[in-house]
């Protein structure tokens, strides 16, 4: 009896084990396979989107132009290793960060801004929201407040731990890209080229530095002559002078979000070589011509193209942490 008893305790004791193993094995794959949704903090976080909305409305209304700077580092951070808050980190003895990477040496910017969202949201929810989160809503609030489309952003993103300067050297495409560079760097991230020129809309905000227009409006024959000239007032064509002096992306309504950017394109007004690139005898010229036309069209497909790009490589579930301060790993 003793023998037997004993048996269906080890029967008993197996089954436990193995429904425990299971258990375990559900919530591991569950947490290291979680998929972002656009309510993952409407109840650990329920003020998280007015609280960020409230910051990033005080920043803009500072200064425009910092509507277009957060804009732009949700999509230095997505575009390297993917949408992991890495952009934001400072260097350290261990690795050297993206921050002084030439994508974004002297040009990032609006990590201060970031860095007073963090605060407010830790003040409402301590411990709870990523900053690869923050950026995102940063960017979708960012758009919004300037006059462009609205979207609910998918959220459950969690922060690296380290990052890479050679990762953002190779991984940002630099404004002497070619149609072809370009698509295939949309490409390799799983978006098309549809959605490369509609995310290169965003360029209807934000300036640009002469070093990144320079060659393009002194050697280019594709640009508008009279468009040429006045830039070349305020970017001098010797290198090292005026390095600097910044231009507006899009001349005609550089702190509003609109459809201006592709009329421009269709111009000859592009400021970068790799915007004219868009809309120079090739295959994304249709394109370009559509969202000058339609300013709905551009707006739906530029929100479309956001979502996937928020989507590419995200931490989710136990991988990466969700960082105290956006600068430092815990």
């Amino acid at each position: 009896m003793y023998m037997l008893g004993n048996t269906k305790m080890g029967s008993a004791s197996s089954f436990s084990k193995f429904c425990l193993t299971l258990l375990l094995l559900v919530v591991v794959l569950g947490s290291t396979n979680a998929q972002l949704s656009t309510n993952f903090y409407s109840k650990s976080c329920p003020n998280l989107l007015s609280t960020v909305r409230s910051t990033v409305s005080s920043a803009i209304n500072k200064e425009a132009r910092m509507g277009a700077s957060l804009l732009r580092l949700f999509f230095h951070d997505c575009f390297v290793n993917g949408c992991d808050g890495s952009v934001l980190l400072d260097d350290t003895s261990s690795f050297t960060g993206e921050k002084n990477a030439v994508p974004n040496r002297n040009s990032a910017r609006g990590f201060d801004v970031v860095d007073n969202i963090k605060s407010a949201v830790e003040n409402v929810c301590p411990g709870v929201v990523s900053c690869a989160d923050i950026l995102a809503i940063t960017a979708r609030d960012s758009v919004e407040i300037l006059g462009g489309p609205k979207w609910a952003v998918k959220l459950g993103r969690r922060d690296a731990r380290s990052a890479s300067q050679s990762a953002a050297n190779n991984g940002i495409p630099p404004p002497t890209s070619n149609l072809n560079q370009l698509t295939s760097r949309f490409n390799a991230l799983g978006l098309s080229t549809r959605d490369l020129v509609a995310l290169s809309g965003a360029h209807t905000i934000g300036q640009a530095r002469c070093t990144s227009f320079r060659a393009r409006i002194y050697n280019e024959s594709n640009i508008d002559a009279s468009f040429a000239q006045t830039r070349q007032r305020n970017c001098p064509r010797t290198t090292g002078s005026g390095d600097n002096n910044l231009a507006p992306l899009d001349i005609q309504t550089p702190t509003s979000f609109d459809n201006n950017y592709f009329k421009n394109l269709i111009s000859q007004r592009g400021l970068l070589h790799s915007d004219q690139q868009l809309f120079n005898g090739g295959s994304t010229d249709s394109i370009v011509r559509g969202y000058g036309n339609s300013p709905s069209s551009f707006n739906s497909d530029f929100v479309s193209a956001m979502i996937k790009m928020g989507d590419i490589s995200p931490l989710t579930g136990s991988r990466g942490e969700i960082r105290k301060n956006c600068r430092r790993v815990n």
